[in-house]
C-alpha cells in the first residue's frame, strides 16, 4: 500500500503501438491522481527521456521494435532506481517466460494485455492497471536488498536478533502481534499467499529454503493469470531443486512438493479416505476480485490440516488471505506474516497482522529458516 501523497502519480507509458499509447493515456488520464508525463514508442526512446521525465511509474512493453522491452529495462532501472516498472504484454508462453525473466532483472510486475479474444477483459485491463499504479507509487523499490539468487542461507538465531530489530523497528503494527511464536505442535503442511512482488519473494524464499521443507507439501496461491503460473513453477523449481509444479485437478499431494495454483482456478484440497489429501481444481466466482485466490484455499486447508497448517502471507496488494487466515488461526494453525520493510507492496501481510492474525512477522530473509524450523 503506498503512502499519502499530494503530487499526482507520474507514469510513462512505453509501447510501439500508438493505439495502445492513446488508450492507456485515456484510461490513466480518467484517474484524476495519475499523470501521464511521457510516452515512447521504443526502450530507447524511453531511456532517453528519462535524462528529463522523472516517472514515479513505466508501463513497459516487451516487443518493440529498436529496443524491446528487456533490453531497455536494465537501462532503465539504472537511470532511474526509484522508479517501478510493470511489464505489459500480450498472453503467450513466450511473453510470459519473458516477463518472469524481467522481475529477476528489476521490474516490479506485470500484467498482461487484453485480445481481440477476450475484448470483455479491456475493462479489466485498465482497472488492474490504475490499481496497480496507485499502489506502487510512493513504495520504494527494493532491488538492492532483495536478492533473487543469494549464494548461500545464513543461519538465522530462533528468533532472528536482526528480524527483532527489523519488526520493533515497524511503526505501524501493534507490538503484540510481534511475538515470535513457534508451531503448537507438529507442521504437517505449509500454505502461502502472495500477489503483487510474489514471483521475486517466492524465488528468494524457495532459493534460500532449497530442499528443508522436504517433509511437507506446500501449498502456493499467487495471484497470476494462466501460462504465467506455469513459468513461475518451473522458476520455482529451479530455484529449490525440489519438486515445484502447477497444480492439477485430482493429483495426490505429497511431501517435499509444491504446488502453485494455475491461474484461473481456485485450488482447494480435500481430505480423502486413508489420511490423504487429494488437490481439487475449479472455477467458482472470484473471490476478493481474483483467481484464483487465496482464501479458498486457506479454507480448504485448515478444514483439512488444523493446527498442523502453517501459513504464510507475502507480499501484495488487497487483503486476500485475511478471510482464510482467520480459519486456519481458529483451528490452532499458525500465520506468519512478511514485514513491511521488505514488501513490495504491504497489503495482504498487513491485512492479516492489523487484524491480529498473524503471531510471527519476519523480514523475508528470515522467513526460510524459520520456515525449516518449524517444519523440523
Amino acid at each position: 500500500m503506498g503512502e499519502s501523497r499530494e503530487a499526482p502519480i507520474k507514469v510513462m507509458i512505453v509501447d510501439d503501438s500508438a493505439i495502445i499509447r492513446g488508450l492507456m493515456t485515456r484510461a490513466l488520464k480518467e484517474a484524476p491522481d495519475i499523470e501521464i508525463i511521457a510516452t515512447a514508442a521504443d526502450g530507447q526512446i524511453a531511456v532517453d527521456n528519462l535524462s528529463w521525465a522523472k516517472p514515479d511509474v513505466i508501463v513497459l512493453d516487451i516487443e518493440m521494435p529498436n529496443m524491446d522491452g528487456l533490453t531497455a529495462l536494465p537501462k532503465l532501472v539504472e537511470k532511474l532506481p526509484s522508479a517501478h516498472v510493470i511489464m505489459a504484454s500480450t498472453l503467450t508462453l513466450r511473453n510470459a517466460e519473458i516477463s518472469m525473466k524481467a522481475m529477476e532483472l528489476g521490474a516490479t510486475d506485470y500484467l498482461p494485455k487484453p485480445t481481440a479474444k477476450t475484448p470483455d477483459a479491456t475493462a479489466e485491463f485498465f482497472r488492474d492497471l490504475i490499481t496497480k499504479v496507485r499502489a506502487l507509487a510512493g513504495t520504494p523499490t527494493l532491488r538492492s536488498s532483495r536478492p533473487v539468487a543469494p549464494a548461500a542461507p545464513k543461519p538465522v538465531p530462533n528468533p532472528p536478533a536482526a528480524a527483532a530489530a527489523a519488526i520493533m523497528a515497524a511503526p505501524a503494527p501493534p507490538a503484540t502481534a510481534f511475538t515470535a511464536a513457534k508451531p503448537a505442535g507438529r507442521v504437517a503442511a505449509i500454505a502461502i499467499a502472495s500477489s503483487t512482488g510474489g514471483p521475486q519473494a517466492l524465488q528468494t524464499l524457495f532459493g534460500l529454503v532449497k530442499n528443508r521443507l522436504a517433509r511437507v507439501p506446500v501449498f502456493i496461491t499467487q495471484h497470476m493469470p494462466p501460462t504465467f503460473t506455469t513459468i513461475l513453477a518451473e522458476h520455482l523449481a529451479k530455484a529449490a531443486g525440489v519438486p515445484c509444479r502447477e497444480a492439477k485437478d485430482g493429483e495426490i499431494a505429497a511431501p517435499g512438493t509444491v504446488y502453485v495454483a494455475p491461474g484461473d482456478f481456485h485450488m482447494v484440497p480435500e481430505a480423502v479416505a486413508g489420511g490423504g489429501v487429494v488437490i481439487r481444481l475449479n472455477q467458482n466466482p472470484p473471490e476478493n476480485f481474483c483467481r484464483p485466490a487465496a482464501d479458498p484455499m486457506l479454507r480448504a486447508l485448515a478444514g483439512i490440516y488444523g493446527a498442523e497448517l502453517l501459513t504464510l502471507v507475502l507480499t501484495g496488494m488487497g487483503q486476500d488471505g485475511l478471510e482464510g487466515a482467520k480459519v486456519a488461526a481458529a483451528k490452532g494453525g499458525l500465520v506468519v506474516a512478511q514485514d513491511q520493510a521488505s514488501c513490495v507492496v504491504w497489503g495482504m501481510p498487513r491485512a492479516v497482522t492489523e487484524a491480529g492474525v498473524a503471531k510471527v512477522i519476519l523480514p523475508l530473509d528470515a522467513i526460510p529458516d524459520y520456515l525449516a524450523r518449524a517444519v523440523q
